[in-house]
């Protein structure tokens, strides 16, 4: 029975990642970005137990995390290497808000639907946005769609293409959760065993994705590290190469096919697995 008492405003660090932290929530498989595992819950319960202090929701705190996570795509609409670094910046403070705002509602009892929504809005959007400012930012001056349309459309299509993928393989895992339910099955649970595939062609190759995990690289941390990435290489390397912005170009054209096998990979692994059963 879930425990529905108003608990102290002011909690000790102690209190609060009792209530806050379970390891239900440390230990999931999916939710938990590998971030959030490795350093950014250690930080984010200093930042709640100050906003249990204040009067903001956990919507709020939810609302700051989709700001946060647009600002990343608009971070890199910004020329040369300052871009992609702001961009860096703004991922980790996303997710970082992203722990706080289920830690606020933990402590407070509000945890609800119209959270889970809030949430679901903030990284669909985000990731989508980003896809679209890789593409855009492929393009460089955003004058040559005047004077070189087809370059222009090149990029921008491609970037456009990767944003549809992107959220098609978000997408595939809620499609699953909504089926279950429209079926009156049980909830998923969120634990390697739930996602297995166990044999055949699929779980080998399944298995084999695990040492080159690209189809990972589609969240909006690891795109704006990629973005930097290709930023510093176009600075560095760029010159050796005739084409211009040749880091920030071959991204987007290496992570839209990249996107399609991850995203068919995905929906192949989902019917071989026990998920819809």
């Amino acid at each position: 029975m879930t425990d529905t008492s108003p608990r102290p405003q002011r909690p000790t660090l102690a209190e609060l990642r009792a209530v806050a932290q379970p390891p239900e929530v440390r230990n999931r498989k999916n939710a938990e970005h590998w971030s959030a595992q490795l350093y950014l819950r250690h930080i984010s319960i200093y930042i709640t137990v100050l906003l249990v202090r204040t009067r903001i929701s956990a919507n709020g705190v939810t609302g700051l995390m989709i700001l946060s996570g647009w600002a990343i795509a608009a971070s890199l609409l910004i020329p040369g290497i300052w871009g992609p670094v702001l961009a860096v910046v703004f991922s980790q403070l996303q997710m970082l808000i992203d722990c706080c705002d289920g830690e606020v509602a933990r402590w407070r009892n509000t945890m609800g639907a119209k959270g889970i929504f809030l949430d679901k809005v903030g990284h669909y959007t985000t990731e989508s946005f980003v896809a679209i400012a890789i593409g855009l930012r492929a393009i460089g001056d955003l004058n040559r769609f005047g004077t070189e349309p087809g370059i222009a459309f090149k990029y921008a299509f491609a970037g456009a293409l990767l944003a549809v993928f992107v959220l098609l393989n978000k997408a595939l895992n809620d499609m699953v959760h909504v089926s279950r339910a429209f079926t009156k099955l049980d909830k998923l649970p969120d634990s390697k065993e739930a996602m297995a595939v166990n044999s055949g062609m699929v779980g080998t190759l399944r298995n084999a994705a695990k040492f080159v995990p690209f189809h990972r690289i589609y969240h909006s941390v690891e795109l704006a590290l990629l973005s930097l990435a290709a930023a510093l290489f176009t600075l560095f390397f760029g010159g050796m190469f005739d084409t211009e912005l040749v880091g920030e170009r071959g991204l987007v054209m290496i992570l839209v096919p990249l996107s399609i096998l991850a995203t068919a990979g995905h929906f192949v692994a989902i019917m071989a697995s026990k998920r819809l059963r």
